[in-house]
């Protein structure tokens, strides 16, 4: 409560010249200690300024409504490849590269010939297949005419089951270079034309093993790789689907399903969202941040998201609830902590009510009590009011 002028004495003033220097006082000032005096006999509302017509007019106004909240837990990771479609592409054998047929960024089908080497390993197995295949054809000749004999009576039995014996090796040998050889990928028409030209093709071919997006290219003509040896040739990653690393507070790990669905949200392209779903959770927890790794794999047909992006990791947690919501700029933070909202009835005197926040989505802040449906209210501008009621040291 405000207290009244003390009288001031030995000085000549009537009592109607004070109260009017004081109504002029309280005019200036515009709204005090939370009240304004309309006259000297009005009570003083606790928690309320009244506002002139300008002051009016730099606040936004607006009826209390209800909004539709997602229930979600939130948490900050970044994208990475989908690793069980993300290869390395070696040389299986050691050799060096003749041509680099792909780069990076180029989309690729599995089976495309990334890269071709000059292998001396593929020389020396198709040189055995030709080896082999002539002594196929010479035991089999030695058969052939072995058995006339025989039948003849021309050949002793034991001549004729060695000429056999000479077949069936050649045969084996003959099918092991064969194998040796499509180990390489070469097909069996390929195979067939080195044994019919007699002539050796030392070129390798090593394909994509799977369909996507080449992310990486180290070969060039000349370079000598080795299997194994890093970096590889190429990488190659299918890029439709991505994963994502979330740290998730261990609070909220009994919330989390394999499967279950989650949306990222991606600020570098215009908060835009992807759908996705828990692959796996982390089996335990860090003892410094006291989260939990979630990995989620994200769909992304369009190929607008990159790895190592920031994103947003939004997991629903339940059924979408209709609560009633302010504005975040009509929602004030007062000095000692509390939150608070201004309503009105008349659009002149404005009262602070103090509200208890829960969700906070979309630029609105759920209001679980406090103000219900329907009240007038600052919507924004709420700052302003928060001012005026305690000097100008409201929190902002």
């Amino acid at each position: 409560m405000r207290t009244a002028p003390r009288a001031w004495h030995g000085i000549g003033i009537s009592a109607a010249a004070v109260g009017s220097a004081a109504a002029l006082l309280l005019f200036g000032a515009g709204c005090s200690g939370g009240a304004t005096a309309t006259s000297a006999a009005a009570p003083a509302v606790p928690d309320s300024v009244e506002l002139n017509a300008s002051q009016v007019a730099a606040v936004k106004l607006a009826p209390i409504a209800t909004r539709r909240f997602a229930l979600q837990r939130a948490a900050v990771g970044t994208l990475d490849f989908d690793e069980d479609v993300a290869v390395q592409v070696f040389s299986p054998y050691p050799g060096r590269i003749i041509r680099a047929l792909a780069e990076v960024g180029d989309d690729v089908q599995r089976g495309k010939t990334l890269y071709t080497i000059d292998s001396p390993d593929l020389l020396q197995a198709e040189s055995t297949l030709i080896a082999a295949a002539g002594v196929a054809d010479l035991t089999a000749a030695a058969l052939k005419r072995a058995k006339e004999l025989f039948d003849h009576q021309g050949l002793a039995q034991k001549d004729y089951q060695q000429a056999v014996s000479d077949q069936m090796t050649a045969e084996g040998a003959l099918k092991a270079a064969r194998d040796a050889v499509r180990i390489f990928g070469k097909s069996e028409h390929e195979i067939d034309i080195i044994i019919e030209r007699r002539k050796v093709d030392p070129t390798l071919v090593i394909p994509s093993p799977v369909s996507g997006r080449i992310t990486a290219r180290f070969a060039q003509p000349g370079l000598l790789v080795q299997p194994g040896n890093t970096p590889a040739p190429y990488a190659v990653a299918d890029v439709s689907t991505l994963w994502m690393l979330a740290s998730v507070a261990e609070s909220d790990v009994d919330l989390l399903r394999i499967g279950q669905p989650v949306s990222v949200k991606v600020m570098a392209l215009g908060d835009r969202e992807f759908k996705g779903s828990i692959q796996t959770i982390g089996a335990s927890v860090d003892q410094n941040t006291h989260t939990v790794t979630v990995r989620s794999e994200i769909h992304d047909p369009g190929h607008e998201l990159r790895p190592g992006m920031m994103a947003t990791f939004l997991l629903q947690t339940g059924d979408p609830v209709d609560s009633v919501a302010v504005p975040a700029n009509g929602v004030v933070r007062e000095g000692d902590g509390t939150m608070s909202v201004w309503v009105t009835t008349d659009r002149r005197r404005f009262l602070r009510r103090t509200v208890k926040i829960g969700l906070q989505q979309d630029g609105f802040d759920q209001i679980e009590a406090g103000v219900v449906p329907g009240e007038l209210a600052v919507v924004d501008g709420a700052i302003l009011l928060s001012n005026l009621l305690f000097g100008g040291d409201g929190d902002n």
